[in-house]
């Protein structure tokens, strides 16, 4: 059972289905503060569907005094140059009001405890680069940030456009 407690009367839990509409409203927040809520199209139908049926994801909900403040999403992907799979972190979000408590940290914590467990090769995510408080707390962790690499991305009509080129 991975739950951790500790003074703060914090704990990490697995999201099970009956946490959908927590981890909908969760995904929402993050959005907000992000300025990409007008990209959130997620619903309780398609996050039941991918995160429980198919388990193309897992969600960790982390809560304060039995309170959910927290959440990550995550998946396996694969290094070719290690031979094995990482953790990839695709969202990690803490309530504005519940920052600095150490939550954060202990989000990581678990996800690295989660990784060595599986023997995983590494825990990787990607950060806005205008979110500087998240770059230092990710640098103060241990993280290295991966300059020379970009993230590209297709979808919508790009990714239409080059399906149909066949």
């Amino acid at each position: 059972m991975h739950k951790h407690n500790n003074e703060e009367q914090v704990t990490i839990r697995f999201a099970e289905q009956k946490d959908l509409s927590l981890i909908l409203e969760l995904i929402k927040e993050l959005a907000v503060y992000e300025n990409m809520l007008d990209e959130v199209v997620a619903t309780e139908d398609s996050l039941k569907e991918n995160l429980f049926d198919k388990k193309m994801a897992e969600v960790i909900i982390s809560e304060y005094r039995n309170e959910p403040v927290a959440f990550a999403l995550f998946f396996p992907n694969f290094s070719t140059f290690l031979g094995k799979p990482g953790l990839y972190l695709e969202d990690i979000y803490v309530k504005p009001e519940m920052r600095g408590k150490g939550i954060g940290r202990k989000i990581f914590t678990f996800l690295a405890n989660l990784t060595r467990e599986r023997n995983y090769g590494r825990l990787e995510w990607v950060c806005l680069d205008w979110n500087k408080s998240s770059i230092q707390f990710y640098e103060k962790m241990g993280a290295t940030p991966m300059d020379d690499w970009t993230t590209f991305r297709m979808q919508g009509n790009a990714l239409e456009n080059l399906a149909n080129k066949v």
